[in-house]
Formats: structure tokens, C-alpha cells, sequence
């Protein structure tokens, strides 16, 4: 019998980590990583995938590991040329990471899918697992505020942040579907647990959720759907999460996280200094330290995670 598939659903910096480690944790099982394209954006005339680029260069052991994106031992002579030329630098692209989006942005006008150009870039940074974007066609996170509506990007980055956040909203085209590459994975008979990454629940697994159909398929798969938590003692490691609950009026707690899922998911990992919280959750929960400061962490959270789901898929 074949080794169990995962299937992770990520965001940025924090979802990059655990898949980081479910690929280290998953043995000869396959791992897809289901990545957030609602931060894509054009800049500079490059088509930019901020999350599907940190989910690349983590599992490639080519992160900048003091910031958790973008590259390590980086350049910056683009952005220092731009800046003497008076170009826009509010959005910072290192000269290795300006490479991939030049190609990206060439093979896309080229007619092919994003999530082949993906795929082929795993391969090229020797990569042992399937990276995809959520889907192929554009699904756009915009975020409503005291001060207007913005891109993600212009929020995130530009405004750092900082207006009050009133509403989230995605914006796509009717023929938005699961990228095929996905629907596959969703489709393998091997497959033994949905892994929901701990990424910021509203910005970066939301716009996931939101690609028409695609819950339906998660929840209709049959097999555990585990969330990690992204809290870590009610405080965000990292990113505007605590923030963003904050502003939409609902508590800062991992509670609230699970019932922001509501019925999608099977059972939650919490962390050990929120074990407080485990019986306001009606749902099986699995408590552990799920910090992740180090390679080894990422391993360790990612086999209880898989050590959890699996206990779920052979209960009675």
C-alpha cells in the first residue's frame, strides 16, 4: 500500500514553514502545497506571486531566514538604480527574486498557465513536491478600510497595514475554478489529509476558500481536514492577524479561529499555551507547541499534524 498524499492549503511565511515541514514529514507520501494567489499583483510591469514565491524558496532551502520571504544573501542594485531614477520602490524586488518575475511575467504573456510555470520552477529548484496556485485564473483580495478599498498589496505593503480594516472582499471572474493540478490532487485515491497551514485565516486561506467550488470539493473529499492554529498564546507570530480579527469585531483567540472555519474543518492543532481554550472547541482538538523557529519545529508540528489526522481518519 501506498504511503498517504497530504494536501496543504497555504498563505505566506507561516504556511510556507509547516509545508516545509510536511515535506520532510510526509516520507514517500506526495505533498501538494495549495497556495494564495489573492496577493498577486502587477508591479513594475511584472506579473509578482508574493506567497507561491516564499512557498518556492522555502522549500528550497532559499529563503531569506531573518524575514521568512524573499531570498537569502539577496542583492538590491535593481532596486538602488530604480530609486536614482525616481521609480516606484515601495514594493522591493532583490535581483535574484527580480529573475523570477521576469520569467514568470514573459512565460505568462507567452499563453501558458500559472500553474505550469510553477510547477516547472519546483522542478528547476529541485523541489519534491507539487506547488499550485490556487487557481489559474485571477482571484484578487481587496480590503475595505476607514481610509478606502485597496489592493492587498497596496494595504499590506504601501500602507503597512495600518488603516482599520472594515471588510475583506475577492474579486474574480465567473469561469474562477480550482487550477487542474489541484482538482487532481483533490481526486487521488491515495490521498489521507487536508492540511489547513497556519496562515492568516481571512487574508491568505479566505481567498483559497473563496475560488468557486473549491470547499465543496475539500469537504466532499472524504478524508480529515486539519487547521494548524495561527496563534500562539492569543498573539500572532507573525502579520496582521490579531489586527485584522480585531478590526472585524470578533475576539483574538483560537476559538474564533475555529469557528471561522465553521463546518470545513475535522479537528484543530492548538497550541500548548492556548491549551485553555480546548474545551470551547466542540470539534476533536490536539494540543502542541507550535512554534516554529527552527527546521526541527517545523517537523515536529508537522508530524503531530499528520499524527492527529490520521487518528481522526481511523476513529470508529
Amino acid at each position: 500500500m501506498s504511503a498517504p498524499s497530504i494536501l496543504a492549503l497555504s498563505g505566506g511565511v507561516g504556511g510556507a514553514k509547516l509545508a516545509d515541514g510536511l515535506l520532510h514529514a510526509a516520507g514517500r507520501g506526495r505533498l501538494t502545497v495549495a497556495v494564495n494567489t489573492g496577493d498577486d499583483f502587477t508591479h513594475l510591469g511584472l506579473h509578482v506571486s508574493p506567497d507561491i514565491d516564499t512557498a518556492l524558496y522555502t522549500l528550497a532551502d532559499l529563503a531569506n531566514p531573518e524575514t521568512g520571504w524573499g531570498r537569502r544573501d539577496e542583492t538590491w542594485t535593481f532596486m538602488d538604480a530604480l530609486a536614482r531614477l525616481g521609480g516606484e520602490t515601495w514594493f522591493r524586488l532583490g535581483d535574484g527574486d527580480l529573475a523570477t518575475h521576469v520569467e514568470r511575467t514573459r512565460r505568462l504573456a507567452a499563453g501558458e498557465p500559472l500553474s505550469a510555470i510553477v510547477a516547472d520552477f519546483a522542478r528547476r529548484l529541485g523541489i519534491d513536491a507539487d506547488i499550485v496556485p490556487m487557481s489559474d485564473q485571477a482571484l484578487r483580495t481587496r480590503v475595505q478600510t476607514d481610509e478606502g478599498t485597496f489592493d492587498f498589496q497596496d494595504y499590506f505593503v504601501r500602507q503597512q497595514c495600518r488603516p482599520v480594516t472594515r471588510a475583506i472582499e475577492f474579486v474574480f471572474a465567473p469561469d474562477t475554478r480550482p487550477c487542474a493540478t489541484l482538482e487532481r490532487a483533490l481526486a487521488d485515491e491515495a490521498l489521507g489529509a487536508i492540511v489547513i497551514c497556519p496562515s492568516n485565516p481571512y487574508l491568505s486561506i479566505a481567498p483559497i476558500l473563496a475560488v468557486p467550488g473549491l470547499r465543496a470539493l475539500l469537504r466532499a473529499r472524504g478524508v480529515p481536514i486539519v487547521a494548524v492554529s495561527p496563534l500562539v498564546g492569543g498573539a500572532a507570530v507573525k502579520g496582521p492577524t490579531a489586527k485584522i480579527m480585531t478590526e472585524l469585531g470578533v475576539p483574538v483567540s483560537a476559538d474564533e479561529i475555529v469557528r471561522h472555519y465553521g463546518d470545513l474543518l475535522d479537528g484543530f492543532v492548538l497550541d500548548a499555551r492556548d491549551a485553555h481554550l480546548r474545551e470551547r472547541m466542540a470539534l476533536p482538538v490536539h494540543v502542541t507547541d507550535t512554534l516554529m523557529l527552527s527546521p526541527a519545529d517545523r517537523v515536529h508540528v508537522a508530524r503531530e499534524t499528520l499524527a492527529f489526522a490520521a487518528a481522526l481518519h481511523h476513529k470508529p
